[in-house]
């Protein structure tokens, strides 16, 4: 114990003088010292032993029966339950127990409430998070969730788990966090719960590249344009295999394709924040026939960011209908990837371009009407507060709300004055007999496919490629959720807000879906890549993964009795096939004879390279200057462009392309000398500059892969963590941006086995021995087996952390 408080005090010193002395991302403050050092209340009470009492008992009032909680030895939450309310309770309890400031910071963050604990460093942010309509979308999910007794029963049950847990806290049980920055918690409300899930569509289906491709097209015409920019990669392995057909007609719009981007003017400056690029996922399943058990395997790792407290909590739930195990997210009840004694799935990030950005026509320069197909039209204003800590000042936000949703910035400043935002997480959905939440809830209880199936017809937004096995060997995927029907070329630039034919036309049906079941490769996958070849009747753009998919989907074709171990490797596989792509071009037009004894030892290091991105390797920092230098040198007039305005560069697949199929393309001579250039010119400067500033240093200490604090409090943080990974490799670690969850599941019809890690621990308390336990087993590719018995007496004593029982 003491050791715990010393190791605690250390770090509270440090990460105070960390706060006082940096920029952190939502601002910073500190207490009142005489309040955090107080040995009654301050941070000493912050400190768990690893010991735990043997049972707590807690009186609810509020359950129809009693639930038996056993937590195992690495503090994952095993709940035993009648029904479905009574287990959304506990896991809310729970929830709070041990992710109290991470939920509480997460939906202040998305509904723009940071600056009422963090002061006026974080009001612009606030501001921002107003205008971007986070608490009307919210609004508009909540109002669904309550159309549906059942989903609003679990969030309403949730919510009491969530608030029981608070009622009983005293200042002293307040998370460290509360502590340091001098707040309190306050109740939690279904419409928490309704922000959270809004982040996570932020985070995942806000992607747009509107304004850059506008930009862009206009700068270098059509022609040129087409040339660096097409939409579709002749090398895709697309979700849905090619050899699966579709026999359907497609919904047709009425109306033509939008105008041509050329009638609208270049818009400058400052770009909308877009959610990180480093976000992605895998997931794969493969048939019994091609496992070594003769047992289907689904496996699953989502890419995003890689937090203390971690953005997953592993948790497991039963009743006599269902026996689930998988990842929550605090904030909201469910398992949104996981298992249970039939069926597994996962999901990965479809990446359709669902925000659309429309240029407003004003009726003048009061921006109280906008012309829409030649009749005046009232903007509708919303106003929002946004309120400062530690005073009584606020601040009112309007937004003007339009046919197309709110109009985010009017300051010309921005990239985005004067334009409205349609974005699909901002609907209110449409009458069904359940949601997002019922989509989870459904799919814990599932059997088989049909069951799977019937639960995705709830999910809307933001739209998962959900990845299928069951005991009975079939494997599945479908590319599912709310994508809108699109004529060709909508969406990719910026559209004209003044005619209403530049809408949408409805949403693909539920049933023309891409989906597959049981493909005659053996196999689904999913990597963020297209979701089907050119072939699918439907125009979609957005923004696509053009290896991690061909990496998969090639590796899966060499596996023809896959075994545990052989999935579990490539989970944590290296290997990049962009490198192995592009180095040998690169080399091929090298000339050798002109190397110095140093650029000579450089090229033998990368001519013995295995393309695999490993930790101690030098080879990838030389690959990557050589790499960065060519795209550089090459894409000089499109760096000369962005200097202004915001415009969007080829993707490096097509670069690559470009240089095997047409090395003496205009692009590739450097406008800024007098010399015509070509690739091979190109590529042998590059090597020369980028070698002529190498060190020896190694991938990890380029790459610097770490898990942080939320709020990059330094020493709650791991910096530098030993893991081999990027982001081209299906192990695709890139900074503080990876894998937050691997899953491996068997599904064994005599009984289902997983191995589950993620890059974290249970509890979100710095001074808990199960805050980042399981970090040093994520980094070195090691996993844990999931105990889940379907009866509380089958558990295992010799598990058994401690017991709770709620009544």
């Amino acid at each position: 114990m003491r050791l715990v408080k010393f190791v605690l005090v250390t770090g509270i010193l440090f990460g105070l003088i960390y706060v006082f002395n940096s920029n952190q991302p939502f601002g910073s403050q500190l207490p009142p010292i005489g309040k955090l050092l107080n040995p009654n209340t301050g941070f000493w009470q912050n400190a768990e032993a690893s010991a735990a009492p043997e049972k707590l008992v807690f009186e609810t009032g509020q359950l129809k029966a009693p639930v038996e909680v056993v937590f195992d030895d690495r503090l994952v939450p095993h709940l035993y339950g009648q029904n479905n309310n009574d287990l959304a309770y506990v896991q809310g309890y729970l929830h709070a127990m041990h992710r109290l400031w991470q939920m509480d910071i997460a939906t202040r963050a998305v509904g723009g409430r940071l600056s009422e604990v963090l002061g006026a460093r974080t009001l612009g942010r606030d501001k921002l998070q107003k205008k971007k309509g986070f608490v009307f979308a919210a609004e508009n999910a909540l109002r669904a969730w309550k159309s549906n007794p059942n989903e609003w029963g679990l969030v309403q049950s949730y919510t009491d788990g969530v608030n029981d847990y608070l009622a009983q806290l005293q200042p002293k049980d307040y998370p460290l966090e509360f502590k340091i920055l001098d707040y309190k918690p306050e109740a939690w409300t279904p419409l928490k719960s309704a922000l959270f899930q809004k982040y996570m569509a932020e985070s995942l289906c806000a992607r747009h590249r509107d304004v850059p491709a506008t930009n862009t097209k206009l700068a270098l015409g059509a022609e040129l344009f087409d040339f660096l920019y097409p939409e579709y990669n002749s090398q895709q392995s697309p979700i849905i295999p090619a050899d699966v057909e579709f026999d359907f007609e497609e919904v047709k719009s009425p109306f033509p394709s939008p105008q041509d981007s050329n009638q609208l003017s270049y818009v400058p400056h400052e770009m909308f924040e877009l959610p990180h690029p480093n976000n992605g996922s895998n997931n794969w399943a493969i048939a019994p026939e091609r496992t070594a058990s003769g047992n289907a395997i689904l496996c699953s790792d989502p890419h995003l960011g890689l937090t203390l407290p971690s953005i997953w909590y592993e948790i497991h739930l039963n009743t006599p209908e269902f026996n689930s195990y998988g990842v929550s997210l605090p904030s909201l009840p469910g398992i949104l990837i996981g298992f249970n004694d039939h069926i597994a799935w996962a999901e990965t990030n479809v990446g359709h371009d669902v925000l659309d950005w429309y240029r407003i026509k004003w009726v003048d320069d009061t921006k109280q009407a906008y012309w829409l197909d030649g009749e005046k039209v009232p903007t509708e204003i919303r106003e929002d507060t946004v309120w400062l800590s530690g005073k009584n000042d606020f601040d009112i936000v309007e937004t003007k709300y339009t046919v197309w949703g709110p109009v985010v910035y009017e300051d010309t400043a921005s990239a985005y004055n004067d334009m409205a935002m349609r974005w699909i997480a901002h609907d209110q959905p449409v009458e069904k007999p359940f949601y997002e939440f019922g989509t989870f809830w459904q799919l814990k209880a599932a059997k088989n496919h049909n069951d799977y199936k019937a639960a995705l017809k709830g999910y809307d937004a933001p739209a998962q490629n959900f990845a299928f096995a069951a005991t009975n060997g079939d494997v599945a995927i479908t590319v599912n959720g709310k994508l809108p029907v699109k004529r060709d070329q909508q969406g990719r630039f910026v559209q004209d807000g003044s005619e209403s034919e530049n809408d949408w036309n409805g949403f693909i049906p539920r049933d023309q879906l891409p989906q597959v079941l049981n493909p005659e490769r053996g196999f689904i996958s999913s990597a963020n890549q297209h979701s089907t070849d050119e072939d699918y009747p439907y125009y979609y753009n957005g923004g696509f993964d053009d290896f991690r998919g061909r990496t998969v989907n090639k590796m899966l074709d060499t596996l023809e009795k896959a075994t545990i171990e052989d999935v579990m490797a490539m989970q944590n596989s290296s290997f990049s096939l962009y490198a192995e792509e592009a180095l040998p071009t690169y080399l091929a037009m090298l000339d050798k004879s002109t190397l110095g004894d140093a650029e000579l030892q450089a090229l033998k290091t990368l001519e013995d390279w295995d393309f695999k991105y490993d930790r101690n390797s030098i080879a990838p920092v030389l690959f990557e200057a050589i790499d960065d230098s060519i795209y550089d040198k090459t894409m000089d007039e499109i760096a000369a462009l962005a200097a202004d305005q915001s415009f969007l560069y080829p993707e490096s697949w097509r670069l690559l392309e470009i240089m095997k199929q047409v090395p003496q393309h205009p692009i590739f001579d450097d406008q800024r000398t007098e010399a015509t250039e070509d690739a091979q010119t190109i590529v042998n400067r590059a090597f020369k500059e980028a070698l002529s500033n190498i060190s020896d240093k190694t991938w990890l200490e380029e790459n610097r892969p770490s898990v942080n604090h939320m709020a990059n409090i330094g020493p709650f943080g791991f910096r530098d963590v030993a893991i081999d990974g990027t982001g081209w490799s299906l192990n695709a670690i890139r900074g503080n941006h990876g894998p937050s969850w691997r899953m491996i599941v068997e599904m064994d019809p005599a009984g289902v086995k997983a191995n589950v890690v993620y890059p974290g621990g249970q509890s979100g308390n710095p001074g808990s021995p199960f805050y980042d336990n399981m970090v040093q087993q994520w980094a070195t590719g090691e996993y844990n087996q999931a105990v889940f018995p379907p009866k509380r007496a089958q558990f295992p004593d010799d598990a058994i952390l401690f017991k709770m029982e709620f009544k």
